[in-house]
């Protein structure tokens, strides 16, 4: 039976459909003093011998969501819960940064772990912090599904990342989409806010775009690497990412910038979320 937070409604919903198991009732309440519940009544009623939690944690409240909905799941005579994390929050919070900081991404994994069996996790930012949980998280690739919302006959397209790190989520666009080549953008961060884009040596010019990213947060360092495009004649401009987090003006950034389109997963659900990753979470499961 799949059990959905409140911020993963379709893609749980979708990953049902795939998966041809029903999707559970769920409540969700606040009560006067702020405090949250988040119930799963239909795992009770339908007896259910596995709950899959469904839950991108992309806030403080979607966290404790997580942890009452398997609570709930348990309480409610589950014999095994699995918690999906389409988008881990606090993900990149993954060292101490500065003295007497906390490893956040452990905290967070080390409180999920107590209430589930198997977790897993879509595109990390870094891999490593699937070791944080006990056991370890299994890491889901979806960036192939970045693919196949893209346009049909672009023009002698190339498939760029923001830096070196992300290049092999550039080649998995690219090979999905079956065409293309691939480069990146030297990116060298000098503070939590400041980023500084050197361009790439790719040809451009005339050539359709691909930016591919795992997550977009505020769009800064994006619109500048596509700024750099710009300057070099390119053809249309295409920006697609896991994660379409796409925090305050962010696709306004990115439509100045030059940007057509952009596309992202239901990781996160958002106006920009053309295509999902349930396909590829069911096949973990």
């Amino acid at each position: 039976m799949i059990v959905s937070g409140s911020a993963s409604q379709s893609l749980a919903a979708a990953l049902a459909r795939e998966l041809e198991e029903p999707l559970a009732a769920v409540e969700y309440d606040r009560f006067p003093d702020g405090e949250l519940l988040a119930a799963a009544p239909g795992v009770a009623e339908a007896d259910a011998d596995r709950a899959v939690v469904v839950a991108s944690t992309v806030s403080s409240d979607a966290h404790l969501e997580v942890l009452q909905l398997q609570d709930a799941a348990r309480e409610a005579g589950a014999g095994e819960v699995v918690t999906v994390l389409p988008y881990m929050g606090y993900g990149r919070q993954d060292e101490a940064f500065e003295p007497g900081h906390p490893i956040s991404a452990r905290a967070v994994a080390r409180a999920i772990s107590t209430g589930a069996d198997r977790v897993f996790t879509v595109n990390p930012h870094e891999e490593a912090v699937c070791r944080f949980f006990e056991p370890s998280a299994t890491a889901v690739d979806a960036a192939d599904r970045l693919a196949e919302p893209l346009p049909d006959g672009l023009e002698d397209p190339v498939f760029l990342s923001p830096d070196a790190g992300a290049i092999e989520l550039a080649e998995t666009v690219r090979d999905a989409y079956g065409a293309g080549e691939t480069d990146y953008f030297e990116k060298t961060r000098h503070s939590g806010t400041e980023v500084e884009i050197s361009p790439s040596d790719v040809a451009v010019a005339d050539r359709d775009v691909v930016v591919a990213d795992d997550i977009i947060a505020t769009g800064s360092t994006m619109s500048e690497a596509v700024g750099v495009l710009e300057e070099r004649g390119v053809g249309r401009i295409f920006v697609t990412c896991v994660h379409p987090l796409l925090a305050r003006d962010a696709v306004t950034k990115l439509s100045k910038a030059g940007v057509e389109t952009i596309y992202g997963t239901d990781t996160i659900e958002r106006q920009h979320s053309a295509v999902s990753v349930a396909p590829t979470i069911a096949e973990q499961l």
